[in-house]
């Protein structure tokens, strides 16, 4: 329900304050010190991630998962709504630097049983992985709109795709905001939380039709 779901994200302040000052001061250095944008060490706000484990944690059977997963932020918050539906989140992560910091995350998070972190190209790895349930896309934004043609083909009904940086960038994803606002399939809108969360609802699939 809505009311455990909003619960189940606040019981777990421990795992999230483990490395919520880690990734703090990694975010800043990075943004001062001029490191390149594909490496930075990026990071939802708190009320995003509380948003996703609430939207995830009503989410129909399936799997979970997340493209782009830095160093794990986001992935701790979605574990919440995983634990509860006692599903594993199957998170993608290309590049080595994110990938190791992601691992030192879930350790000190103690979730490791809960996470599969998938290392290599999303796009690739995801042509192997049917009936999802829940996504979230926060990686590079030139990749959105294929990350769109790939997922909403595999989402179930009543699954959700949420997509950050809806508001803050919304210029360098609108192919896929648009897109997604034209499919039929979907019900989709803005929500102004964080940098702007795009949030589709699948209404229906092929086989719903059959």
């Amino acid at each position: 329900s809505i009311d455990n779901s909003i619960k189940l994200c606040g019981s777990d302040n421990k795992a999230k304050k483990s490395v919520d000052d880690i990734k703090s001061t990694i975010d800043k250095k990075d943004r001062i010190d001029g490191t390149e944008r594909l490496k930075r060490l990026r990071q939802i706000p708190p009320e995003t991630g509380k948003f996703l484990a609430i939207l995830a944690s009503g989410c129909p059977k399936g799997n979970f998962i997340e493209i782009g997963t830095s160093a794990g932020y986001s992935t701790m918050w979605l574990s919440l709504a995983a634990k509860e539906k006692n599903v594993k989140i199957k998170t993608f992560e290309l590049l080595e630097e994110k990938i190791k910091l992601a691992k030192e995350t879930f350790i000190k998070a103690e979730i490791t049983d809960i996470v599969d972190l998938i290392e290599g190209d999303a796009l690739e790895k995801l042509k192997l992985i049917e009936n999802i349930s829940f996504c979230f896309i926060d990686c590079e934004k030139d990749i959105y709109d294929n990350c769109w043609d790939l997922v909403s083909e595999k989402v179930i009904k009543n699954g959700l795709i949420v997509a950050d940086n809806a508001i803050n960038h919304y210029k360098a994803i609108k192919a896929m905001i648009d897109k997604a606002f034209t499919d039929n399939r979907f019900d989709c809108l803005i929500v102004p939380i964080g940098n702007g969360e795009l949030v589709c609802r699948k209404k229906w699939t092929v086989k719903n039709c059959l």
